[in-house]
């Protein structure tokens, strides 16, 4: 169709996030919201935010967040906004279109989605961007693209019968091809051990810096339950060349901690704005090495920690609340 998704380091018009609600937080609905606004500040620190509410829940969500979003009021049920917002595409008149995937919760573990997943087309309508739908199956968190026709992805992820059955590994790269310009997809095998909600996004173990270029959630611990996973997944990434035919440059990150609930913060589950990089942190030893990585990788923008635990509870981090909306046309 003449568009491409372009990469999550270029340039932004805002940042979509959605407000949490309690069936995603339950008793912790509180310091989710907390969470939520901290991580709306550090956005709108660097460019516009738009924060969707369910109806009737706008006037608190304006007080937690003091200004710092607008305020759209759109049913859903789900406040992830990376995985069910729409994914918006650009050509190379700086027209813009928003790709609207099919949405069933995470291969239908989260009844009921129907609200969320009609959400895309009304964010559209309110931004006045084209909408394009697709039958497909697909979560933001499940893809990171390099702007110039290469997108990784993970077999556990987009292969799942819970999320496209009746299409094959060829039908899926087809469908990316038509929507998101993509020609080469990089499958990787696995996502992290800890995800157990999205069954293995790639927005855990690894996002592009820059075309050929990844941040790549290393393990060099073989006690840890990453340890055999993160190197299948090397052993691809070093064997696949982008659409360019440029061998990938690997960034390591530090191999994650293990927390003793199971669950923790994911260092690749990065936040890109315009000028910044936003990380989740855990208070581990590990977050200064991850900050660290991250300032030698991105030297031309801030790089700004957030708490990450609290989103971690519901299984994601702070790439999964948020949707960039990148610049069109002046």
């Amino acid at each position: 169709m003449g568009f491409r998704i372009p990469g999550e380091f270029e340039p932004h018009e805002r940042t979509l996030m959605a407000w949490p609600v309690h069936a995603s937080w339950g008793d912790r609905l509180e310091a989710a919201r907390d969470a939520y606004a901290d991580l709306a500040a550090a956005v709108a620190a660097f460019e516009p935010i738009t924060m969707l509410v369910n109806p009737g829940e706008a006037a608190g969500a304006r007080r937690a967040l003091a200004g710092e979003a607008e305020i759209v009021e759109i049913p859903y049920e789900s406040a992830w906004q990376r995985d069910s917002g729409p994914i918006v595409v650009v050509d190379d008149h700086g027209r813009r279109a928003g790709i609207d995937f099919a949405f069933n919760a995470w291969g239908g573990r989260f009844p009921p989605w129907e609200r969320t997943a009609a959400a895309s087309a009304a964010i559209l309508e309110h931004l006045g961007i084209e909408r394009i739908p697709s039958d497909m199956v697909l979560e933001g968190g499940a893809i990171t693209g390099d702007g110039e026709g290469t997108l990784i992805t993970t077999e556990q992820c987009l292969l799942n019968p819970n999320r496209n059955p009746g299409m094959s590994r060829e039908d899926i790269e087809a469908e990316l091809a038509r929507t998101l310009g993509i020609a080469t997809v990089v499958w990787l095998p696995y996502g992290i051990t800890a995800d157990l909600v999205t069954d293995g996004h790639v927005d855990a173990v690894c996002a592009f810096v820059r075309p050929g270029a990844v941040l790549f959630q290393a393990c060099d611990d073989p006690a840890h339950p990453d340890f055999d996973r993160m190197a299948a997944n090397r052993r691809v990434l070093e064997a696949t060349a982008d659409a360019a035919g440029r061998a990938l440059e690997i960034i390591d990150l530090p191999t994650l901690p293990e927390p003793a609930d199971g669950l923790g913060v994911a260092y690749a589950n990065i936040v890109l704005v315009n000028g910044g990089v936003i990380l989740g942190v855990g208070g581990d030893p590990a977050d200064d090495e991850a900050l660290a990585v991250l300032r030698a990788a991105f030297p031309d923008r801030e790089v700004v920690a957030v708490g990450g635990t609290v989103f971690s509870y519901a299984g994601g981090g702070p790439h999964c609340t948020t949707m960039q909306i990148p610049k069109g046309a002046a």
